[in-house]
């Protein structure tokens, strides 16, 4: 005869049970038989409320995604001539952007035949990386695709 173990708090002697004992008293109690761990042997029965549980199962995982962290990443464009002030502007926005915990895609975006400076972007955005050091590493070496170069900067781990 199958038997199963029944355990939870709403049983008076957790034990081993026939299936058919079981059921009995899940009918008794109006609440439902459920499965815990069929490889155990015998399986791990508890009585409970099937509907409740599958509810508190749905609002964990809710508030499991809740508490998640979400990564913002704000994006400064420049253009391969950009000239030191605007540089020096920009700058400092990826700064705040980067204590704030946002990772920063600093882009440069070569028009027309711009293209033949791609060098002068790239060492644009290595000396952009190297002003945000203390702020930032960056996570890649600048990348041309097409006509735009990036290079992704994530915010240093805050000190405790």
């Amino acid at each position: 005869m199958p038997q199963v173990r029944l355990v939870g708090d709403n049983i008076a002697e957790p034990g081993i049970y026939p299936i058919a004992k079981a059921l009995k008293l899940a009918d008794e109690l109006e609440l439902d038989l459920v499965e815990i761990s069929a490889k155990a042997d015998p399986p791990v029965c508890k009585i409970l409320d099937y509907q409740k549980y599958l509810y508190q199962q749905k609002k964990k995982a809710k508030e499991m995604k809740s508490n998640a962290s979400k990564v913002v990443i704000k994006e400064i464009r420049f253009g391969p001539n950009t000239d030191e002030h605007d540089f020096q502007f920009k700058l400092k926005h990826a700064m705040e952007f980067l204590q704030e915990g946002a990772k920063v895609k600093s882009s440069v975006f070569f028009k027309g035949r711009s293209i033949v400076y791609a060098d002068q972007g790239e060492k644009l955005l290595l000396r952009f990386a190297v002003e945000l050091e203390e702020y930032g590493r960056a996570e890649q070496m600048p990348k041309l695709e097409g006509k735009r170069m990036f290079m992704m900067i994530a915010p240093l781990p805050k000190k405790k």
